[in-house]
């Protein structure tokens, strides 16, 4: 019976969000929560924090590797184009130059590779972070407005394993935030 109540009290919770008036508190209160073993939880700030993406327990994913990867199949794509045009496609000795003269085909390789590149980096900066998201239930707090001015959130959400509306209420109200607040789905 416990259980049900406790699934049915997180359904109709998305989490419990604080709010700080400084970014050192809020560093201090992501670190804390992340040590309670809170895994589920994101940190809303008007400007970079230093030390909060690992304070929240935050791994980079694999955009950058991605993009490497796309950057080496597009210089390789670069130049192979390259000699397959002026080797087996149209083979035309110039000035007495080998076939094969992979000097000229440096600038063509350099922009493929940058071209293949930057739309991976985009497309998987996009879908990998979930954009476009023209909605998320931390829009439904009234004060969230402000995380773009002059206030530091911490939100743990209610996915969290560790997540219980009461325990993790007192455990957010014990880090001295300015409100602690619900946050509905």
């Amino acid at each position: 019976m416990l259980t049900e109540t406790r699934v049915a009290s997180q359904i109709e919770l998305y989490g419990l969000m604080a709010s700080f008036r400084q970014p050192e508190p809020l560093l201090a209160a992501a670190r804390r929560a992340h040590s309670e073993g809170y895994r589920h939880l994101d940190a809303y700030t008007p400007m970079p924090v230093e030390g909060l993406a690992d304070a929240i327990g935050f791994r980079s994913n694999a955009v950058s590797r991605f993009v490497f990867c796309a950057g080496l199949t597009g210089a390789a794509g670069g130049f192979g184009l390259m000699y397959w045009i002026s080797v087996i496609a149209y083979p035309h000795i110039v000035a007495g130059r080998p076939l094969n003269s992979w000097p000229a085909y440096i600038p063509i390789t350099f922009e493929c590779m940058v071209l293949l590149a930057c739309f991976t980096a985009v497309i998987g900066m996009l879908a990998m972070n979930g954009l476009p998201q023209p909605y998320h239930p931390v829009f439904n707090v009234d004060s969230f407005e402000r995380a773009s001015r002059d206030r530091f959130f911490l939100c743990i959400e209610a996915s969290d394993p560790a997540f219980d509306p009461v325990r993790t209420r007192r455990f957010l109200e014990q880090l001295d935030p300015e409100e602690v607040m619900e946050v509905a789905p």
